[in-house]
């Protein structure tokens, strides 16, 4: 079967030579895997150790996020290798480009972000129209935010303490939920706390159970008279077929654990 050849560009604005159609994709971001997944699954041939969704995805594993195994990956001679800036190394990429692989790397710390980015990786890097869910995931988060309620802070790992901070993904969306990240001042995206600012002027801990797996005896003890809701790590940190859905679980979750101090 004969195919065409086109350029496209990825979020970081990289031009590459792009096969339509396209036939062989590997992911090194799990919400990227899940996304193709639910919509072309049939282009996908690798996937990270960590791309644990959808359940029954069944595909050759090329190690981690920050550790893909390169060689194996030019061995299955992808058409499309997919990645994002925050979580894959760049060294990794250029590697990857090095050994004439197309490398299409996305840059997503907003909703509205992550609504564009997917919407170019479907229409554009693959070749395939914008999955329904997307719009689904657009509607769902279209209506404005709620005037922020608490003073939140998110972790994301313990010992030592990190948090979400400013300019993230998850920042952004809890945003959107009417929640106010105390940490969102700091400089880094992700600062590391001590125990004692981990809980200074906090009105609610939101714990997710990824990257750090937090759960009912690991997390919450660190908050005594603080609201603590545990949450899902894919619904607060993926962007993906969990959109469409996030926002209604969260908002629940979060009202839960409010209601539940009062």
């Amino acid at each position: 079967m004969s195919s065409d050849v086109r350029v496209e560009s990825d979020d970081l604005g990289f031009a590459m030579t792009l096969p339509a159609p396209m036939r062989r994709v590997v992911s090194l971001v799990p919400s990227l895997t899940e996304s193709v997944a639910h919509t072309s699954p049939d282009l996908l041939v690798a996937a990270t150790e960590w791309c644990t969704h959808p359940r029954d995805l069944d595909v050759e594993r090329v190690r981690g996020t920050k550790n893909p195994n390169i060689r194996r990956i030019v061995e299955l001679a992808p058409d499309l290798v997919l990645c994002n800036r925050e979580e894959n190394r760049r060294i990794d990429v250029e590697r990857l480009r090095d050994a004439g692989i197309a490398v299409w790397v996305t840059e997503i710390e907003t909703v509205d972000q992550a609504i564009g980015s997917l919407t170019r990786l479907f229409t554009l890097a693959l070749g395939v129209e914008r999955p329904h869910w997307l719009a689904e995931a657009e509607s769902a988060w279209a209506a404005p935010p709620p005037e922020p309620s608490c003073d939140a802070v998110i972790p994301v790992w313990r010992d030592p303490w990190m948090v979400v901070g400013r300019d993230t993904f998850t920042g952004d969306l809890a945003a959107r939920l009417g929640l106010r990240l105390v940490h969102a001042d700091r400089p880094d995206r992700y600062p590391r706390i001590s125990a004692e600012e981990l809980t200074e002027d906090v009105s609610l801990a939101v714990l997710p159970d990824e990257p750090y797996v937090f759960t009912e005896t690991d997390g919450p003890d660190a908050f005594p008279g603080i609201p603590v809701a545990l949450v899902s790590g894919r619904d607060l940190t993926w962007y993906g077929p969990s959109l469409v859905t996030a926002r209604a679980t969260l908002t629940d979750r979060l009202a839960r654990a409010v209601q539940a101090k009062s």
